[in-house]
This record gives C-alpha cells, structure tokens and sequence, in this order.
C-alpha cells in the first residue's frame, strides 16, 4: 500500500501554519517558556526552589513546564527569566500581512 505524500513547507511558527489566533504571541510564549525550562534543567532547579528565586507560585513552574502559558503575559515570562538570572535581548522583524489574511476590522 503505497500513498504519495506532499510536502508542505511550514512557515516559522506553527501555531501559524495552524491556523490559530494570535499565534505571534504564542511563538514568543512559547520560545521564552522554552528558555525557562532550560535554566530550570541546567540548574537542576525543583519547582519550589525556580518559583522562590523567580518570585512566582510553584503552580506558575507547573504551568510553564506543562505549556499551559495562557495566564502568562511576554513580559511575565521576561521577568522570570530576569530573577533567573538571564537576559533577553528582542530582535523585532515587521513584515506585511499577505492578502491572503487581511487585517481584522475593529468598530
């Protein structure tokens, strides 16, 4: 049983190539997310021990390690990256919205 299959190159960010709303900002979420976790395993931090130097709960850890980064804002998950000890430098690409995906109409 042999099926052709076509290739579809993806953009940079899936939540895009999806179709979800606001999927910018859930790319971002998810690469600071990303870069926390990392420190936590680097540091072989508990989730106690990363909430008490990030000044967060130890729900908020959960939260992160599990991607449920809907109660988080971009610059929530800085600030926790910050009392981690990390910097984070943002580099700002704007791009036209191809026609395609018209920009959405506010009244």
């Amino acid at each position: 049983m042999s099926e052709d299959l076509e290739l579809v190159r993806g953009s940079d960010n899936p939540f895009e190539d999806v179709g979800l709303p606001e999927a910018d900002t859930k790319l971002i979420k998810a690469d600071l997310a990303a870069e926390i976790i990392a420190v936590l395993r680097e540091r072989r931090l508990t989730g106690a021990a990363a909430a008490k130097l990030a000044g967060i709960q130890t729900a908020d850890i959960s939260r992160i390690r599990n991607a449920d980064l809907s109660r988080f804002t971009i610059d929530r998950l800085v600030m926790i990256l910050n009392r981690l000890n990390r910097h984070v430098e943002v580099r700002l690409t704007v791009r036209a919205v191809p026609a395609e995906h018209p920009a959405p109409v506010f009244s």
